[in-house]
């Protein structure tokens, strides 16, 4: 399971919310091996004033992907390295932040995530 929250620039991003999640997602499932049709994206996206980030550019895009704990450092930086190497976007316009939590933390479907059959592995 991962959940990722997407901030920018409103007058940047908005219209372009599907070019990024189909970047982003693409890294997830070749990264993590997430399923194709496990895809949950939110945009954030702010009024210039609302994010202050000097010394970047008005592309600016801060990624928070929030997953289950289990993956290993290997992984992590697979993630992190897809992510630059598929954006297609100059690297000091993108950061990303991978924040786990563990499966019980979790509620989906009616139950702890801790007992949730998944089609996918989480330890990678």
């Amino acid at each position: 399971m991962a959940q990722v929250k997407i901030y920018g620039r409103r007058d940047v991003w908005a219209g372009r919310q599907r070019e990024v999640s189909d970047w982003l997602h693409s890294c997830l499932v070749s990264a993590w091996g997430l399923p194709e049709d496990k895809r949950f994206h939110r945009f954030l996206l702010l009024d210039a004033d609302d994010l202050v980030c000097p010394m970047r550019s008005e592309s600016y895009l801060i990624i928070e992907v929030i997953c289950f704990t289990g993956r290993s450092d290997d992984a992590k930086r697979a993630l992190i390295r897809a992510v630059y190497e598929k954006s297609g976007y100059a690297a000091e316009d993108i950061e990303i932040t991978i924040i786990e939590m563990p499966k019980v933390n979790w509620g989906i479907r009616g139950v702890p995530a801790d007992e949730l059959a998944l089609p996918y592995t989480v330890e990678v």
